[in-house]
């Protein structure tokens, strides 16, 4: 918790006739916790109150204006004060949210007929040079069912700069080796100017693989490994425009330029992988609106999300027919009480062509996924997933502190443990399937029970024990919150 030191001289500030509100309520209450994140001063005998002073405490690094941009209300503006926990806790999280900081308090006090409120941050470390050294699968089900399992390891450095010159700008670059290769650097701004409303994100990126997944045989993948040169190289560049109202609020334009190639003998055991073609080139537009309205983005408990994309491709070949890509997502996410929550959500996506390339059918198993079907891949040009669970919250203690770390943006580890019960269902349609695949056309659906710790960084890693529709049972593991 931030201990805040307050020396604010208060002189000066007249008394005048309260005005109306100038702000609207709160499009939606939000409970103020009962801890001392959201702290408020009694004014008694006062119902709306001016504000006279905005203090932030705790940015060394991040500048000011880009908190300012993420209030609801400003210096002059009333409001009134039935509602102000409500609403200081409705900021105190779109500035937690903003994942800039360990924590985010937030104090309001009365002199007169103006309000003094006061943000109090402590900010994480911004820099992080992670070595890589992962799995060339798509999760460690499917990397142990390969018999060169251990010639499958990818290893380099994965460098990001959150925070960067205090603006939240975002630089991000990979150099990976190992079985796949891949070059790759990034960067984003969320937002420019005073209100920071508009930014921008451009990047590129280069991949090799030494082996390629060139077809799926009873719902698996089929890998063709080369011993001399790489089966698949893929290329892009890409850059967009952001508008961005709030850290709840998004909507992102991107346009890229693609170029993708695979040798003859991929062509050869799998003329549809690229339509008959080894290489092709496009353009892809995408249109990307999200609003996030839970509590916290790493473990969501109350909240909801929702997201829509319009992607479309077009290819420069003049003949391959171009393809259209519609995908929304909602999720729901409910405090039912005594510690338990509940979380529903469902994502649908469909796509729109004359022909659909067999690298362009992937639909659950990959990104998507029925949990308990990890083994499995589902190609189809539709689908449909819906996943729910309910948590207890085991126990939340106070954060762990390494006495011998002296930064404090390191020697604080917080944990949490949830128990987790979840059913998953999905589905996923295509008009043509190699009859040796069983799972297209069919519903999937599974049950299990998991453990969720939450911890570092917003780090979350999650336990499973599941039962899946083709009567499988399973333990996975994996490193990101289900729904």
């Amino acid at each position: 918790m931030i201990l805040l030191s307050l020396r604010v001289l208060l002189a000066g500030w007249g008394v005048a006739q309260v005005p109306a509100d100038t702000l609207p309520r709160p499009l939606r209450p939000v409970v103020a916790p009962s801890d001392t994140l959201v702290r408020i001063v009694p004014c008694p005998g006062i119902e709306r109150a001016a504000v006279g002073t905005i203090i932030f405490a705790g940015n060394a690094v991040t500048r000011e204006r880009i908190l300012r941009a993420e209030l609801d209300f400003h210096e002059g503006d009333t409001l009134t004060l039935a509602d102000l926990p409500a609403r200081l806790e409705a900021n105190r999280r779109r500035l937690f949210n903003l994942q800039l900081f360990h924590a985010v308090v937030v104090q309001a006090s009365c002199s007169g007929p103006r309000l003094l409120i006061v943000f109090g941050v402590q900010e994480r470390w911004y820099t992080f040079p992670v070595p890589i050294l992962s799995l060339a699968d798509r999760n460690l089900r499917s990397w142990l069912d390969r018999s060169d399992r251990w010639q499958r390891i990818d290893y380099g450095i994965h460098l990001t700069r959150t925070n960067f010159r205090g603006r939240n700008e975002q630089i991000t670059a990979n150099l990976q080796l190992g079985f796949n290769r891949k070059y790759e650097l990034f960067y984003e701004v969320p937002g420019l100017g005073h209100r920071r409303r508009i930014g921008f994100g451009v990047g590129g990126s280069f991949y090799q693989s030494r082996t390629l997944d060139y077809q799926t045989l009873a719902d698996r993948l089929v890998p063709l490994r080369t011993d001399n040169g790489f089966p698949i190289q893929r290329f892009y560049v890409t850059g967009g425009l952001r508008l961005r109202q709030t850290v709840q609020a998004l909507t992102a334009f991107d346009v890229s330029y693609h170029r993708e190639q695979i040798t003859d003998s991929v062509n050869y055991s799998n003329p549809d992988y690229y339509q008959g073609r080894t290489q092709r080139e496009y353009l892809a537009f995408s249109l990307t609106s999200t609003r996030n309205q839970r509590n916290t983005f790493a473990y969501p408990l109350t909240g909801q999300y929702a997201q829509a994309t319009l992607a479309h491709r077009v290819f420069l070949d003049g003949t391959t027919p171009s393809l259209t890509t519609l995908r929304l997502s909602y999720a729901r996410y409910l405090a039912l009480g005594h510690g338990f929550y509940y979380s529903a959500g469902v994502i649908g996506l469909a796509r729109l062509t004359r022909h659909l390339a067999y690298a362009d059918a992937r639909a659950l198993g990959y990104d998507d996924l029925v949990r308990g079907y990890d083994e499995y891949v589902i190609d189809g040009r539709h689908y449909g997933l819906v996943k729910q669970g309910v948590s207890y919250r085991l126990f939340q203690p106070p954060p762990i502190r390494l006495e011998t770390v002296e930064n404090p943006k390191v020697n604080t580890i917080p944990l949490a443990l949830y128990l987790n019960i979840f059913a998953d269902a999905g589905y996923v349609a295509t008009p043509t399937s190699i009859t040796q695949n069983r799972l297209p056309n069919h519903l999937l659906s599974a049950i299990g029970l998991g453990l969720h710790l939450v911890t570092f960084y917003d780090r979350v890693f999650t336990a499973e024990y599941t039962l899946n529709g083709l009567g499988q049972t399973g333990y996975f593991f994996r490193a990101e919150f289900p729904i």
